[in-house]
């Protein structure tokens, strides 16, 4: 459970900072408009956090993974028509790409709110938004040259900062709410409901900002695989409650002090100004620990798209000996460093980041809405399907008013949401393109000729290895080596790697005889493993002559199939993890313009 506070609810926790802020900068600070945002916070995080992602999005797994793509995985087998499978990738790859562009914003605003309390010390008055904005880059690089180390390792750092930040929390907003108890009544979600009704457009504009208290709250169900539900969904017990009574506490604060508006920093200063740099410090820990979730269910997303196939197979290091979704990806961590510094720089201030905030969170929420949905219909649970599409009308009211928020910067989280877009719908098209230009043989197909081939043709002595995924869907360079080119071996080995689900573990032999001269080899090894094929070979006897893998060539004059070739040339190979002899090494190109 500390790991959970660590690693899952940093970016949720410290939606505080700025959530209240933002909204009462909007409203006439009256008694009855306090009340109606508090009651719109408390009854927001009950219905999107707690049951939308706590209970519903959380009750739906596989092997222990969460995210919306695992909610295709879910949904697929259950849909008959391609055309519907065709709907279900794009919502999909929408899902993805919006959650991608907001772990990109969240970093920024977490850590820009937490360092703009600096200023409030006593003799650091004069420090300007430029030094404020080097301030949080330089936080910011520190925390993602930190991800190196590994998931487990950061969780078990950052869990007790956290604990101690709930506290925090929970005790600043109890002496808070006993100064004015009246804000107790938020608790009555009629007060919000009037509250909307009570201003127009105004009100239910509003919403596009009440919505950055649950921010973070996605982070639950993606990150569901770095430590398993349980442990979430216990500490969001105890989360919730701080929350809410630090919220109450700021609403509280907010009708004594009616001239305040960093409502967390000056509430903590005016009970002591001893604890309030402490409380600086500890907000700057906290908002970095805030990053360090999104950063973990990006991770965890860019991992699952790797595994579906819904991504380029990029280099990925396991930080676990427990949980082989503990990962980190290092091409993935600097490119969004790069981007997180950008959006810095560009915005400068937590208050400019909040008007472009939300809206890509929005529409994750709302496509997670859908998909829930669907699945529980399809396995006729009609009581849940029928709570989960309520609160997804409710998650499409949220994107509705954050579109108010595109001309104020809002748009710059569909530019950075774009990007993985691309690149996922390039990488897509180009996979689809390259599969029609040479298909995988059948392996009886294969035989045939093999047996023909072999009973006509002079062969070289020797063994020659071949890799390949599945025997039984034959890579093509295979037959046009041996059908084509006219190579063959006196000893043809197919060698296939597969990567278990356990972490630990190496099994190596020969499986099958598929023919005379051809045989099968499979090595078998947990995820953690570094394998050394070589001596596996050398070990069942194997002097090989030739190795053989097979490469594609792209040859274009468009735009779009130029950036897939330059995907897969960064995409690293087998050959490069497994440490094969060079000198024996054949690289098969096969050249296919698109």
């Amino acid at each position: 459970m500390v790991k959970a506070v660590g690693l899952v609810f940093g970016d949720i926790g410290t939606s505080p900072i700025y959530t209240l802020a933002v909204i009462l900068a909007l409203i006439p600070r009256t008694e009855s408009s306090i009340l109606g945002v508090l009651s719109l916070i408390i009854w927001t995080l009950i219905m999107i956090v707690t049951v939308q992602y706590a209970w519903l999005a959380m009750s739906l797994g596989k092997k222990g993974e969460g995210g919306t793509i695992v909610l295709r995985e879910l949904l697929n087998p259950l849909l008959k028509r391609a055309r519907s499978r065709n709907a279900l990738l794009i919502l999909t790859v929408i899902g993805i790409s919006l959650l991608i562009g907001d772990g990109v914003i969240t970093p920024a605003i977490s850590i820009l709110s937490a360092v703009e309390g600096v200023p409030l010390i006593p003799g650091f008055e004069g420090i300007g938004p430029d030094l404020l904005v080097l301030l949080a880059a330089a936080i910011a690089i520190g925390l993602f040259s930190f991800q190196r180390r590994g998931t487990e390792r950061v969780a078990f750092a950052f869990g007790p900062i956290m604990v101690v930040w709930f506290a925090v929390l929970t005790i600043s907003g109890l002496i808070m709410i006993a100064q004015a108890p009246s804000v107790l009544l938020a608790v009555n979600p009629m007060l919000g409901v009037s509250f909307l009704f009570s201003n127009g457009l105004a009100s239910f504009l509003v919403l596009a900002s009440v919505v950055l208290c649950a921010t973070g709250g996605e982070a639950l169900y993606a990150d569901m695989g770095h430590l398993g539900r349980e442990p979430i969904r216990r500490a969001w017990r105890f989360i919730f409650p701080a929350l809410v009574i630090n919220y109450l506490g700021q609403g509280a604060f907010a009708l004594t002090h009616p001239e305040a508006t960093s409502f967390l920093f000056e509430m903590i200063l005016s009970l002591s100004a001893y604890l309030y740099v402490p409380f600086v410090l500890l907000s700057i820990a906290a908002t970095v620990i805030a990053s360090q979730a999104m950063i973990s269910g990006i991770f965890s997303i860019v991992y699952q798209g790797i595994t579906t196939r819904l991504l380029p197979a990029l280099k990925i290091d396991y930080t676990s000996a427990t949980l082989r979704s503990q990962i980190y990806i290092d091409s993935v961590n600097w490119m969004m460093l790069g981007a997180v510094l950008f959006v810095m720089l560009l915005f400068r201030e937590s208050a400019n980041l909040a008007s472009a905030y939300g809206l890509a969170v929005t529409g994750d929420m709302a496509l997670t809405g859908i998909l829930i949905t669907i699945i529980f219909l399809l396995r006729h649970r009609y009581g849940h399907a029928t709570l989960a599409w309520g609160i997804t009308l409710l998650a499409f009211l949220f994107f509705g008013a954050s579109l108010s928020k595109v001309p104020t910067g809002g748009y710059w989280s569909l530019v950075l949401a774009a990007i993985p877009l691309s690149v996922i719908l390039i990488y897509l098209m180009g996979q689809k393109r390259l599969y029609r230009s040479f298909q995988a043989v059948g392996l009886e197909e294969f035989l045939d000729q093999y047996r023909e081939v072999r009973d006509t043709m002079n062969r070289i002595s020797g063994t020659a290895l071949f890799f390949a995924r599945d025997v039984e869907r034959m890579p093509p360079y295979i037959a046009r080596i041996m059908f084509v080119n006219n190579i063959l071996y006196q000893d043809n080995i197919l060698v296939s790697i597969v990567v278990e689900d356990k972490p630990f573990g190496v099994v190596h032999n020969f499986k099958r005889n598929l023919a005379e001269g051809l045989r099968t080899f499979e090595v078998r090894h947990g995820y953690l493993e570094l394998v050394e094929i070589v001596p596996i070979l050398r070990e069942h006897g194997i002097q090989e002559k030739a190795i053989f893998y097979g490469l594609e060539e792209i040859v274009t004059d468009r735009l779009v199939w130029r950036v897939f070739a330059l995907i897969k040339r960064v995409a690293p190979t087998f050959v490069q993890f497994y440490r094969l002899p060079a000198d024996h090494m054949h690289g098969v190109s096969t050249r296919i313009e698109m």
